[in-house]
């Protein structure tokens, strides 16, 4: 087979292989990232009380609301809170809720020319020029367009003095992706939003957190 005759095969061939490089790409972990913004006045945490209580709409019998609030819990004894459960003895009253908008279609795009190709001319595991079959770097000569279904969702949280109900610290954690589970989404934007908590008031930061999935 000549070289024009190889290069067209293999062109062909990675036209038709590129939505399993797709596959291949999409299986990799990535990294979760967020967007948080913060509004603050909060006197530095050094053992104050707060208590967590759902915010507006969240059912504060569900069992899900309390595993979510649990993490919560525990960000906040981290920040140096002392966590209890009963209003009347807390300083702080900490509102906590959680939510997932409606899903969309992404469109994304595999660009030509760079990226893993199966087989055909490229570079091998010999380090060579030639032709050949397995994964390795090589190329297609048209993008590959495809859309994925991506799903919106945040976290909220309010805290405020329980003596007059002065709000001293409201944030939010949002953040779109492929992940449609609230199990998992909820607990990685917990950790997003108390990532450098309290947070400079006013400011949104992109977070970034190692992907949970492998």
């Amino acid at each position: 087979m000549s070289s024009r005759h190889a290069v067209g095969a293999y062109r062909r061939a990675a036209q038709v292989l590129a939505p399993a490089a797709l596959l291949f790409v999409a299986a990799c972990a990535t990294p979760f990232r967020a967007d948080v913004t913060r509004f603050q006045a909060l006197p530095a945490p050094a053992g104050q009380r707060v208590i967590v209580l759902p915010a507006e709409g969240q059912d504060a019998a569900s069992i899900e609301f309390r595993t979510y609030a649990r993490a919560v819990e525990d960000k906040l004894r981290q920040a140096g809170f002392t966590v209890v459960q009963d209003a009347a003895s807390a300083d702080f009253v900490a509102r906590f809720g959680y939510g997932m908008g409606v899903p969309r279609e992404r469109v994304d795009t595999i660009p030509g020319w760079g990226g893993w190709g199966w087989g055909g001319w490229g570079w091998g595991p010999g380090w060579g020029w030639g032709p050949g079959w397995g994964w390795g770097p090589g190329w297609w000569d048209q993008p590959y367009v495809y859309s994925v279904t991506v799903f919106p969702a945040h976290v909220d949280l309010t805290i405020s003095r329980a003596a007059d109900g002065v709000r001293v610290f409201e944030g939010r954690a949002h953040s779109t992706t492929r992940e449609s589970s609230m199990p998992v989404l909820v607990p990685r934007l917990v950790e997003a939003m108390f990532s450098g908590f309290p947070g400079n008031s006013g400011e949104t930061v992109r977070v970034k957190l190692p992907s949970a999935r492998r």
